[in-house]
């Protein structure tokens, strides 16, 4: 066996050094207690959700190395790999676009994104719903990622649409069988998208309880395999990966089926019986994820008595880490594809004059970690005196109204100091317009933000659940959760001790970040920290703008972002107002990222 045991490694000795991030101007990591990694026959590196962050977090020291550095660190790993005679392949489950400065500034978006990124090799690569909004978008998913990754992409449940014929045709093939380098492992490998509705009309995504019964998938799951892999931009603990493991199962009694999820931004992972595993990533390119798989794979699809066994690893994607786990340092870590990867992201950066400053943020304003309302949440920051300044129309400048916007159009928080071209991307990626219903009466507008903020849903099922308006990670967070643990405390819950012996005040200090509990315990993070709080928020946040002083307005002007139209619609018929899409028209030019940047260039200072 190649199994390890997972232990702290000494990691304030060994990388106690000045580490240098690849990006000019990154936060420089810091070193703390470490987890290792548990090597097994078939390995698996993960990334999921990066958005365009593929230059690191430049102001978050533990996210802060780059996709020059993921390089070096797959190369690396790939070397041990085969030097061990086990196997590791590379898996990324979309969502590669839209969030990030090195994406969306340029003209067209991705201009310099789909080389650095294919510099990377992945072995198995799929489809997320952020490649799929805007037509635009999938042309290019379709023409430049994949042939970039040719064999290696799947689409078990997406097709596209040419625009010039109309031929409708697979984005890629349904499923991958190969075998891997080292052992000569079959594993049959499928991608899946979840049950997605919000896709533009050249791309077609077929709901996976109907794809699994095509006869494709039924032959696919009869082929002789060692391992089952299911890549998917669905969350592990969504009903789409339940549906797919159980038709594999239903043929397949005995053999390990490994699944990659994503979509929901967090780090989780489960298992949905003794032979399958499943994990996510995480977001943004803060986190790397670690599979491994150990055991008598070659038997284990035919043997019920075959010895195997999985684990699964989160590392902070910081050099420091990087580092600790290939047992390099600063001069023997980098590769010179690594390096070149980081001067290309470095030039597209600058081409993109990123860096270019509309304000200083005069503190830090944060999405879950502190309350909403309060005076450091982003949300009550929009909500009392950005929405009020720029949700105006001219013409209707003095009639009363309500101005809605749901917190998931915001992707990030706001870091004290320059407020930069690539921090508004982060922010607010998206082409959010203003909309509205003039003359709206206010006995039924004021209702419609307590409806779209309900526990429930406006409808039963499907696309219309009211948690898509909110942030992806409350998908799965349905409850406050405020972490107050002390750093000792930290140490005493990861590892049932308290921290290196000695005193409190000799200690070292944990930095704050992942301290994730999933279905299979809470010792998946490789690196010890503190506990950062979270605090959940509602689905949308209104802001009253020119009422009168005494009493009420008999009617408003319901102002609110284009992409809720159908939830605020659905809503003010619940609330006996008759309003369609008719109705619906264009408030003011621009859009919401614009609006908040000229805002900020107005009124944040410009000296940090």
């Amino acid at each position: 066996m190649l199994q390890k045991a997972a232990v702290i490694g000494s990691a304030f000795a060994a990388l106690a050094r000045t580490v240098g991030a690849a990006q000019p101007g990154a936060a420089q990591p810091v070193p703390a207690p470490m987890r290792d990694l548990v090597w097994g026959k078939l390995n698996f590196l993960h990334t999921t959700d990066t958005h365009g962050w593929h230059a690191g977090h430049l102001q978050e020291p533990q996210y802060s190395a780059d996709w020059g550095d993921y390089v070096s660190f797959a190369e690396h790993m790939r070397a041990k790999a085969d030097r061990d005679g086990v196997d590791l392949l590379l898996v990324d489950t979309g969502d590669r676009v839209e969030g990030n400065g090195l994406y969306d500034a340029s003209d067209p978006k991705g201009k310099y994104y789909y080389d650095i990124y294919r510099e990377q090799a992945v072995d198995l690569i799929c489809t997320g719903n952020h490649e799929l909004y805007v037509a635009s978008t999938a042309d290019r998913e379709h023409q430049r990622t994949v042939p970039n990754f040719r064999q290696n992409y799947i689409a078990s449940n997406l097709d596209y649409v040419d625009p010039e014929s109309g031929e409708r045709m697979p984005m890629a093939q349904r499923y991958r069988k190969f075998q891997t380098k080292n052992q000569k492992l079959d594993v049959v490998a499928f991608g899946f998208l979840f049950d997605f509705t919000g896709n533009a009309n050249n791309t077609v995504v077929q709901p996976v309880e109907e794809t699994v019964q095509e006869q494709w998938f039924q032959d696919a799951i009869r082929e002789e395999a060692d391992v089952f892999v299911v890549i998917g931009h669905v969350g592990v603990h969504m009903p789409e990966f339940r549906t797919i493991f159980r038709a594999i199962r239903k043929q397949n009694p005995l053999a390990p089926i490994l699944f990659f999820g994503g979509h929901v931004h967090v780090r989780d992972a489960t298992a949905y019986d003794s032979r399958s595993f499943a994990v996510a990533s995480g977001r943004y390119f803060e986190t790397i994820g670690w599979m491994s798989v150990d055991g008598e794979l070659e038997r284990t699809a035919h043997s019920e008595d075959a010895d195997f066994s999985f684990h699964r690893r989160y590392i902070d994607n910081n050099l420091v880490g990087l580092h600790y786990h290939t047992g390099l340092n600063e001069s023997t870590f980098p590769t010179e594809h690594g390096r070149n990867v980081s001067a290309m992201i470095t030039k597209a950066r600058d081409e993109l004059k990123l860096d270019q400053t509309f304000g200083c943020a005069p503190k830090t304003l944060w999405m879950s970690r502190s309350p909403y309302p309060g005076k450091d949440s982003i949300y009550s920051w929009l909500e009392n005196e950005v929405l009020p300044d720029v949700a105006v129309n001219s013409s209707r400048g003095d009639v009363p109204r309500l101005v809605i916007l749901n917190t998931g159009a915001i992707r990030f928080d706001i870091f004290k100091g320059p407020f930069t071209r690539d921090t508004t991307y982060i922010v607010s990626p998206f082409l959010s317009a203003f909309t509205y219903i003039p003359n709206v009466p206010y006995r039924i507008a004021r209702k419609v933000i307590k409806l779209l903020n309900s526990a429930g849903k406006i409808m039963e099922s499907g696309p219309m659940d009211n948690r898509f308006m909110a942030i992806p990670e409350q998908l799965v967070i349905h409850e406050d959760i405020v972490h107050e643990s002390p750093a000792a405390d930290a140490y005493a819950d990861a590892f049932g001790q308290k921290p290196l012996g000695g005193s409190a005040e000799k200690r070292p200090r944990l930095t704050e970040g992942y301290t994730t509990k999933d279905d299979i315990g809470s010792d998946g993070d490789d690196t010890v920290h503190a506990p950062v709080n979270f605090y959940v928020v509602p689905n949308c946040v209104q802001a009253e703008v020119e009422f009168p002083t005494d009493g009420e307005p008999e009617t408003v002007d319901l102002v609110f972002l284009d992409f809720i139209t159908p939830w605020v619609l659905m809503a003010l018929r619940l609330l006996g107002g008759e309003y369609s899409q008719k109705d619906v028209q264009p408030y003011i030019e621009g859009t919401l990222t614009g609006l908040m940047t000229g805002w900020i260039e107005k009124n944040w200072p410009k000296d940090c």
